[in-house]
């Protein structure tokens, strides 16, 4: 999308005001100056440069709109691309907010100088202190779980416990993973180097590696169809594409997550590994209310309900309820550590998977 061409309506609009204003001068009517003060009220714009491509966070922007009067006008991209463009645009930039998915991701522009801190009584109701960045560099808007799925035909939750059993022998040829390409399992191995360290994390990988059912291919709905084809038993995936699956359009899908289980490994030790989306505001932003204002809506407990209700993810805000397929999974303890850290071990994640031959 052309940030350029969105923009033109409010560039144009706010000419033409300045221009009226100019020649009413101090013989302006009160008709005149009430439609100056509603012209105003129109242009209020918010610019998002986002790395979330989901029809969820559009329409919570709609109804910010709906309720405020504030444009969101949305830029898309992959998250490193926009972090470049951000800088390379520095002061003249017309973002407001960034937004993406993965702790490391926004430890990384947060490194890259190009967020500010947010100050709003209303965000810090809204979200608990563990899913802020320290500074409130970034706020977090939503969750997910990196789980282990498993046939329900095949396998008894029983048999189950932690990520580090998957390497056991009696997984060998059962387990199914997507590429070490994918950020949520590079950001899973920095949590294990984080955790237990470097070598307990690479004899992780190999162990994984050793009882593939197959070579990583496709994302994670795909492993979840590998399961139902009876390829594997046993695969790890993100807990919202579970969700996604079972509210699908198409019949197969749906049935596919019928014959799914999620189950949330280790419990009894370090927790299961959950990752976050979050949002920033940047640092040369031209519109900080509204910014702010978009942050506070989408941390609220009607956003959160509705993006966890379509988009499956877990919402940050306590009070926000959770949709029924997310509730009858249950409650789980999760990985406590910062998610700056998946960001700071990120580098090494990748040496251990392609030294271990995690493709």
């Amino acid at each position: 999308m052309n940030l350029s061409k969105l923009l033109k309506p409010f560039i144009a609009t706010t000419a033409l005001t300045l221009a009226l204003a100019g020649c009413g001068g101090e013989g302006a009517s009160e008709g005149e100056n009430e439609k100056d003060t509603a012209s105003k009220k129109e242009e209020q714009v918010v610019n998002v440069y986002t790395a979330r491509h989901y029809e969820a966070d559009e329409q919570v922007y709609k109804d910010f709109t709906e309720e405020t009067g504030i444009k969101v006008n949305v830029v898309k991209g992959e998250a490193e691309e926009l972090i470049e463009r951000l800088k390379r645009e520095g002061e003249s930039t017309e973002a407001d907010l960034f937004i993406t998915v993965d702790g490391g991701v926004l430890a990384h522009a947060k490194d890259n100088d190009i967020l500010q801190p947010v100050e709003s009584d209303v965000i810090s109701e809204n979200v608990p202190e563990n899913m802020r960045d320290k500074e409130n560099n970034w706020i977090g808007m939503a969750t997910r779980a990196r789980v282990i799925v498993y046939s329900k035909d095949r396998v008894s939750p029983d048999q189950l416990s932690t990520y580090e059993d998957l390497t056991s022998d009696k997984w060998k040829g059962k387990v199914l993973a997507r590429s070490s390409t994918s950020l949520y399992n590079q950001s899973l191995l920095a949590s294990f180097i984080e955790l237990n360290g470097e070598k307990a994390a690479e004899e992780w990988s190999e162990g994984i590696v050793k009882n593939f059912a197959r070579q990583p291919d496709g994302g994670d709905r795909d492993q979840a169809k590998a399961i139902a084809a009876g390829i594997g038993d046993v695969g790890i995936m993100n807990t919202y594409y579970v969700g996604l699956l079972a509210n699908s359009s198409d019949p197969e899908e749906v049935k596919v997550a019928e014959g799914l289980g999620v189950f949330f490994p280790n419990q009894e030790t370090n927790g299961t590994h959950v990752n976050i989306s979050g949002i920033g505001l940047t640092k040369h932003s031209k519109n900080p209310e509204n910014a702010t204002k978009l942050i506070e809506y989408m941390t609220g407990k009607e956003a959160q309900e509705y993006l966890s209700a379509n988009n499956y993810e877990f919402p940050v805000n306590p009070d926000a309820e959770k949709p029924e397929i997310l509730k009858s999974w249950g409650d789980f303890k999760m990985q406590e550590l910062d998610f700056d850290t998946l960001g700071k071990h990120n580098q090494k994640a990748i040496e251990i998977f392609n030294k271990t031959g995690w493709k």
